[in-house]
């Protein structure tokens, strides 16, 4: 793993200044994740600032769970309300072996740290591929039904180049995986929503939630108001497109100018794409990865 050096990155302060200037304009749900945001130094001042704003009526942080079982009480303190805990599978080897790196007992020890810290909600999400884990599915479920947590099913996304497998190949769709979980449980339509894309289901023999993430198959574009800024302080305006505008400039240009940092947000909505242009049979058009990007 290769780290930016320090004069690249945005802040803690000029971060902190983003998430303010995003709060006074509207925007009312502010969500850090990564790569693995609580592994960057202080982060904890980061939330606490984030926690403070008034217009914000969620802070979120999805994480790997590798830093949960030292930081949970702190950031639940801090003003986190949520938390999305990825989990691709419960077998140690193979959690290796999809993460790279992952201990799966360390994230299983996170997972119970977070719900003894008491957030309102935790909810895993789950990343499938054909051959690789998608015999979990229903093992997944169970588990979040257990612990009494929401689980999402996310499509994987076609941004970087990999070399560990063929996307096209690997790929296992929203219905797939609905049609396996409809074999073991009751899968009923809720029009519940936590304001993002997941498309949920009550699971009746849980009594929780299973939502499902589909770019590929379902695809929600139309009804996309997100944007995610980068640790380099690239405003990207779509996840799945390079339109972007350079927030960093304007902060180091003008260093604590809110209006003209406002002012950049704005004029950047007119370039907000109508939508990505995914092809799994294609090599990715976009080369950074989702590790990379963050946000």
């Amino acid at each position: 793993m290769e780290f930016l050096p320090r004069a690249r990155i945005l802040t803690l302060e000029e971060l902190a200044l983003v998430g303010r200037a995003f709060a006074e304009l509207g925007v009312n749900k502010i969500r850090l994740t990564g790569g693995e945001p609580l592994v960057r130094n202080n982060v904890l001042k980061l939330i606490k600032d984030l926690g403070k704003l008034d217009q914000l009526k969620e802070l979120v942080i999805t994480t790997n769970g590798s830093q949960l079982e030292k930081m949970a009480n702190a950031i639940r303190e801090a003003g986190v309300r949520r938390l999305n805990i990825s989990l691709d599978s419960l077998d140690e080897e193979r959690f290796r072996r999809l993460t790279r790196v992952g201990d799966l007992n360390k994230v299983l020890r996170g997972i119970s740290a977070a719900q003894a810290a008491g957030f309102e909600n935790i909810k895993l999400n789950a990343v499938i591929l054909r051959n690789r884990n998608e015999d979990e599915i229903v093992p997944l479920v169970e588990f979040a039904g257990e612990r009494g947590l929401d689980i999402s099913f996310i499509e994987e996304m076609p941004l970087g180049v990999i070399g560990d497998h063929d996307r096209a190949e690997a790929y296992y769709s929203s219905d797939m995986i609905r049609a396996d979980l409809s074999e073991r449980f009751t899968l009923i339509p809720t029009t519940e929503s936590t304001g993002g894309p997941s498309k949920y289901y009550q699971v009746l023999e849980t009594g929780r939630r299973v939502g499902f993430i589909s770019p590929h198959s379902h695809n929600f574009c139309d009804d996309c108001n997100r944007v995610r800024v980068t640790v380099e302080g690239r405003l990207l305006l779509c996840l799945g497109q390079e339109h972007s505008v350079d927030l960093k400039a304007v902060l180091r240009q003008y260093p604590r100018d809110i209006d003209r940092l406002k002012q950049a947000i704005v004029d950047s909505m007119a370039i907000k794409p109508k939508g990505h242009d995914f092809n799994l049979h294609e090599q990715p058009l976009i080369f950074r990865h989702m590790s990379h990007t963050g946000g």
